[in-house]
C-alpha cells in the first residue's frame, strides 16, 4: 500500500497580488454608489427649496396686486357729497389672508401713492380721438366730449408696496402704475408741481 502525501505548491507572485481585489473593488463601487445617491438627494432637496421659493414669491406679488388693486379702486375717491377729492392718497397696510384659512399670510405695506405725470387731456373734435385712458380709437363727429368738461388731466400714479411673508418674514417688493383722470382742482393740488406734492 502506498501512502499518498499532500504537498503544498505555493502560489505565483501574481496570483497573491490579486487576492481581495474583487473586495476593494467591491468597496470603491459602493462607496461612488453612496455618493450619487447623496449628491441626488441634495440636488432635489435643493430643487424643493427653489421651487418653494417661487411660489412664496408668486403668492406675494398676488397679495400685492390685491392690495394694489383696493387702493387703485379707491384712489382719489369723490367725497360723501360728490365732489372731487383733493385729498392726496394716504399709506396703508393690508392684511392678506392667500389660502383662505382665517390667519394673514402677508402683510402688504403701500406707500402713499405719487403722482409722477399728468398731461392735460385733449379734445380732438373727431378723427383719432385718445382718451382719459391713454386710448387711442375712432372719434365720433362730436369729439371725444372733453371739451365740454372743464380742464381735465390724465395722471399716472405710481404705487410702491412692500410684502412681508408672516412665515419665514421674507420681503418682496412690487410697483405699479396706475391712470386716474384728474378735474383742474385735483390737478393743482395733487399733481403740479409748481402747487402741489412733487412728483
Amino acid at each position: 500500500m502506498t501512502s499518498r502525501t499532500a504537498t503544498f505548491v505555493p502560489l505565483a507572485p501574481a496570483m497573491r497580488a490579486q487576492r481581495g481585489a474583487a473586495l476593494i473593488i467591491g468597496m470603491i463601487m459602493l462607496l461612488l454608489i453612496t455618493l450619487t445617491v447623496t449628491a441626488a438627494f441634495k440636488l432635489s432637496t435643493a430643487n424643493l427649496k427653489s421651487i418653494g421659493n417661487l411660489q412664496t414669491r408668486n403668492e406675494a406679488v398676488a397679495a400685492a396686486n390685491r392690495a394694489i388693486e383696493e387702493v387703485a379702486t379707491g384712489l382719489l375717491a369723490p367725497n360723501s357729497d360728490g365732489s372731487a377729492s383733493l385729498t392726496a392718497p394716504q399709506p396703508t397696510v393690508s392684511l392678506v389672508d392667500i389660502d383662505n384659512d382665517g390667519v394673514s399670510d402677508y402683510t402688504v405695506s403701500v406707500e402713499a401713492p405719487v403722482c409722477v405725470r399728468a398731461t392735460k387731456a385733449v379734445d380732438t373734435a373727431g378723427g383719432t380721438v385718445t382718451g382719459p385712458s391713454g386710448i387711442t380709437g375712432g372719434g365720433s363727429s362730436s369729439g371725444s366730449g372733453l371739451a365740454s368738461l372743464p380742464d381735465q388731466y390724465n395722471s399716472v400714479w405710481d404705487i410702491s408696496t412692500s410684502v412681508t411673508d408672516a412665515a419665514s418674514g421674507a420681503t418682496t417688493a412690487v410697483r405699479q402704475g396706475v391712470r386716474a383722470l384728474l378735474n383742474k382742482a385735483q390737478f393743482e393740488a395733487l399733481c403740479n408741481t409748481t402747487t402741489g406734492p412733487t412728483p
